[in-house]
């Protein structure tokens, strides 16, 4: 019967469904959850992967989030909040997108029965504020402990954590967290302010089908998956003068469906060999702009090779754009679309040349690729990845690129906070003291909030085959010891979260159980918002579709 009422036709206003009330409020709880119950089972090191399968047969197998869900087609615009929420997480921190769904869901099904318990949406949404904010800044000012004490090892164990739950956090883990800690580490440089910043698209990531994953390869350059236009050009070019282009070095030919008439076969002969000048003509501008090497995104026929060898120049083809322009930022070059200038004429400018010090083919992991060291104006490296076949390699790039991206939060932040549900247990037993001295009606929503961060211990216990409430029992009573004795010596207790492997509790920080302190920031506030935003929503006005107009012709 509420269903009924929570539905009014609106035939005489619009040709649409209204819903409203609790109704679309518990829908659209239910829609998030489901979609947060699909991912939960992968949190954690001991998370399982998920199989994909698309329409056209292509098979993808994942235990990250963000994969996970951006490869379901969800309908429901409110589950959609939640894939967009795992994106924007793993596009700001590259890491945490199972828990922000999971913690999102948890804080929506709490708040729906606040709702249910005749407490106002307003009201729920002013604690939850609340909450995030003191929530915030307990971990800035209790929890994050400074990687300049840990030193190395640190950064080394937050890799490790970050690949614990991926396809490389077998025996292989320390081999890749030093892999990724020494790509990573290379390509940091000042930037105006003088901070130090590592972007993650100056390491490249190439996959090499074949042979087992610790036959990886860390290399200083940029390497190209691509080989010379010719096997008569140089294979190394010393103090290189980079040209790069994104347009085709071939002969120019007569417009598709153009049809030229002829009764005299020279000028057909000459109509070629014009095409040949102006190609010559082209080549030659860039040769002696000073250029060495030419790198184009396009293709490169016979004519100009001939031309490209003749004077001593590198050639090589079919380079990615995207490469081409990480190539361009760290030689400090441009990449042209043409050699127009401003009054129409073809010029190439010296100033478009990037510099480094060496490019070079080489024969790595059994195949040939480019490589560009010595780059003039920042520095890069790549990463070689090996594996039996593609679906393997995907994952293990999946893996490594949330591995650079949380060794990049904590080389920039330089703060790690412990792992295991350390952090979410500390918050919900401080905001539960926290909200006894509020006076105002955000207290239950705040202790509610805090019950909710519960679900993160207890899903990684769950997803180990261990009992969960036990766990999550003595995790809280040694975090209120450390937060309301007046003992120092349990002060410690503050780092301790859970052991999966064994079953009990420990200090994180002790073993190595590290995560970024801007991830756990994040998750906490994107999770909040997102709850927040759909919480809001008390109606929803459905359209139905406009029936396509009849063809005049039909009868």
């Amino acid at each position: 019967m509420s269903s009924l009422l929570g539905q009014t036709q609106l035939s005489h206003v619009l040709d649409g469904i209204r819903e409203k009330g609790k109704d679309i409020r518990t829908q659209n709880v239910t829609a998030c959850v489901a979609v947060a119950n699909i991912v939960k089972s992968s949190l954690g090191p001991t998370g399982l992967d998920k199989m994909l399968v698309d329409e056209i047969g292509d098979v993808t197998i994942t235990n990250d989030g963000a994969t996970i869900l951006s490869k379901l087609e969800v309908q429901h615009p409110a589950a959609k909040v939640l894939v967009d929420l795992a994106g924007l997480q793993d596009k700001e921190v590259g890491d945490g997108t199972t828990s922000v769904v999971v913690l999102a869901a948890e804080l929506l099904k709490v708040g729906n029965q606040l709702v249910r318990s005749k407490i106002h949406p307003t009201a729920i949404i002013s604690g939850y504020r609340v909450a995030m904010r003191e929530a915030c800044n307990f971990v800035k000012s209790h929890l994050a402990v400074p990687v300049d004490s840990l030193g190395r090892e640190a950064i080394l164990q937050a890799a490790k954590t970050s690949m614990s739950s991926k396809i490389i956090g077998g025996l292989d883990m320390d081999f890749f967290a030093n892999l990724v800690v020494d790509a990573i580490t290379r390509v940091g440089a000042p930037n105006s302010k003088g901070k130090m910043r590592y972007p993650i698209k100056a390491v490249n990531v190439l996959m090499a089908p074949g042979d087992s994953s610790s036959h990886s390869r860390f290399i200083e350059g940029f390497a190209l998956n691509c080989t010379v236009a010719s096997q008569e050009m140089p294979k190394q070019v010393r103090k290189a003068k980079i040209a790069l282009l994104d347009f085709n070095l071939n002969r120019s030919k007569v417009p598709h469906g153009v049809v030229i008439k002829t009764s005299k076969a020279k000028d057909i002969t000459e109509m070629n060999q014009h095409e040949v000048d102006l190609l010559k003509e082209l080549v030659g501008k860039i040769i002696d702009s000073g250029a060495n090497v030419v790198l184009t995104s396009r293709g490169i026929d016979d004519i100009a090779c001939k031309y490209l060898v003749e004077a001593g120049v590198m050639g090589v083809r079919r380079v990615k754009r995207e490469d081409l322009l990480r190539i361009a930022k760290a030689t400090g070059g441009s990449v042209l679309l043409n050699l127009a200038n401003l009054d129409g004429e073809e010029e190439f400018d010296p100033s478009f040349l990037g510099k480094a010090d060496l490019v070079t083919q080489e024969t790595i992991a059994q195949e040939e690729l480019i490589l560009i060291k010595g780059t003039a104006t920042a520095a890069t490296s790549s990463i070689i990845l090996r594996g039996a076949n593609s679906m393997m390699l995907e994952e293990m790039e999946r893996s490594v690129h949330d591995a650079l991206c949380a060794t990049k939060r904590v080389l920039e932040s330089r703060l790690v906070v412990p792992g295991g549900g350390a952090v979410e247990a500390a918050l919900s037993v401080h905001l539960e003291n926290f909200a006894l001295s509020l006076g105002t009606r955000a207290q239950l929503p705040v202790v509610e909030f805090a019950r909710a961060l519960l679900c993160i211990p207890k899903i990684l216990a769950v997803n180990s085959a261990l009992d969960a409430a036990d766990l999550t029992a003595k995790l809280c009573t040694l975090h209120y010891a450390a937060q309301n004795s007046e003992d120092d010596s349990k002060a410690k207790y503050s780092r301790y979260g859970l052991d999966l492997d064994v079953g009990t509790v420990r200090d994180n920080v002790e073993a190595g159980v590290l995560e970024p302190s801007i991830s756990k920031l994040k998750s906490i506030r994107f999770a909040t918002e997102a709850a927040i935003t759909i919480l809001r929503i008390d109606e929803m006005i459905k359209l139905n579709p406009k029936p396509e107009p009849a063809h005049p012709h039909d009868h």
